[in-house]
């Protein structure tokens, strides 16, 4: 008996935690093995959030919420938005699921007809288009290398626009790249979409506080604020707070829009964990100093990549502007051969050669829809990360 749908079949496993799981088990038989594949921050969550779910689980409030989440935390959500961005949203214009992906999952179940297109940048997170494929829509994907700085031109953004395209969605700062729109770059793609009134625009934003060079973080709506109306902010506590297991994550967007994906939550995961909502609040309305102290390290550790990997012959490095993750172009190494006689035919081999030889996990920019890349987060320790540069020019300079 066949048990996986045709819907399902058209999808791949997450490559990133495919990497990751791999690492692990090579640590598993005694090997060390430096994993640098996940985004996941290496700090512990603050002490004060992790305080608000004990104390939310001792006075028992251990329950369902609404499918919206609970009152205190959509009060939160909403003051960060005006105190940080100088943004506006009602509560009922709020959306809280269980991490970012199920928010991304729920607004595609919400609005993807069979046909729809979505326009995605490349190099994307991993997830994206499999989650557009999953609910019948079409990724039209726009390449955009290191020699476009990683990102989409308003020129090239219009051109891939067509009568069929439901969304354009896109990540600053980006994962897998670092790179950051600047508030006239988002200016001159709202002006490419204000000309498209039937596209609705998806920035998803949850790496914004972490910004590593000298270019600031800008929300979409603050830059193009007469399209606030078709946006849909994906964020979340995962990344800036240190949260990756607590899973939480919220959007803001159009009442109509909102409202679709409260009601499509209630008919699946119900609400995201009560605990979780007390801890994230916490985290919205508490002290922020532990993520300024965060971003400072996380800014020390891409300096450290970017100029370890810049020295190592053949790589194309762009230092990050965000998030924690360096994108390196690897087109040189690729047809050399590795010690063992096996030819290295793409950046995935390379990626495999990588963890068999020099004990580093990386992720192959296949996964992120760009070849030839590579993918590393430097979210890990100093240590381990000048373990990774040494290991990694090492492996390299046994391709002949």
């Amino acid at each position: 008996m066949a048990f996986e749908s045709t819907r399902v079949a058209t999808i791949k496993s997450s490559p990133s935690m495919a990497v990751s799981v791999a690492a692990k088990a090579m640590r598993a038989k005694g090997e060390h093995v430096v994993d640098l594949s996940l985004g996941e921050p290496d700090f512990d969550t603050p002490d004060h959030i992790v305080q608000a779910a004990i104390e939310a689980m001792r006075k028992g409030l251990t329950r369902y919420t609404a499918p919206d989440g609970l009152v205190e935390l959509r009060e939160a959500i909403v003051a960060k938005f005006k105190r940080e961005n100088g943004l506006d949203y009602a509560m009922d214009e709020i959306s809280i699921g269980n991490g970012a992906k199920q928010i991304l999952f729920n607004a595609f179940l919400a609005t993807l007809e069979p046909g729809d297109e979505v326009v995605v940048p490349a190099p994307y997170w991993v997830s994206y288009t499999d989650i557009v494929i999953l609910h019948g829509g079409i990724p039209k994907i726009v390449p955009c290398g290191v020699e476009d700085a990683f990102k989409i031109t308003a020129e090239r953004l219009e051109a891939a626009i067509t009568p069929k395209t439901r969304w354009f969605l896109f990540n600053s700062p980006s994962n897998p790249t670092g790179a950051i729109y600047t508030a006239d770059e988002l200016k001159a793609l709202g002006a490419v979409l204000a000309r498209h009134p039937h596209v609705a625009i998806m920035s998803d934003e949850i790496y914004e506080h972490i910004v590593c060079g000298d270019v600031p973080f800008t929300s979409f709506v603050v830059a193009c604020p007469e399209l606030k109306d078709r946006t849909l902010i994906i964020n979340g506590v995962s990344k800036a707070y240190a949260m990756t297991g607590w899973r939480l994550g919220y959007a803001a967007g159009p009442r109509e829009l909102t409202r679709a994906l409260n009601k499509l939550q209630s008919q699946s995961t119900t609400c995201p964990s009560s605990i979780t909502q007390f801890a994230a609040a916490a985290a919205l309305n508490g002290p922020q100093d532990f993520v300024t102290t965060a971003v400072a390290e996380y800014k020390a550790r891409g300096e450290l990549v970017a100029r370890g990997f810049s020295a190592m012959p053949g790589l194309d490095v762009r230092a990050p502007e965000g998030a924690f993750y360096l994108f390196p172009k690897c087109a040189h190494y690729i047809g050399k051969t590795a010690p063992d006689g096996a030819r290295i035919s793409n950046d995935t081999e390379l990626a495999s050669y990588l963890l068999s030889e020099g004990k580093v996990a990386t992720v192959p920019g296949a996964a992120f829809g760009v070849e030839p890349y590579i993918r590393l987060s430097f979210a890990t320790s100093r240590d381990n990360l000048a373990v990774a540069i040494e290991r990694t020019a090492d492996a390299l300079a046994k391709l002949r």
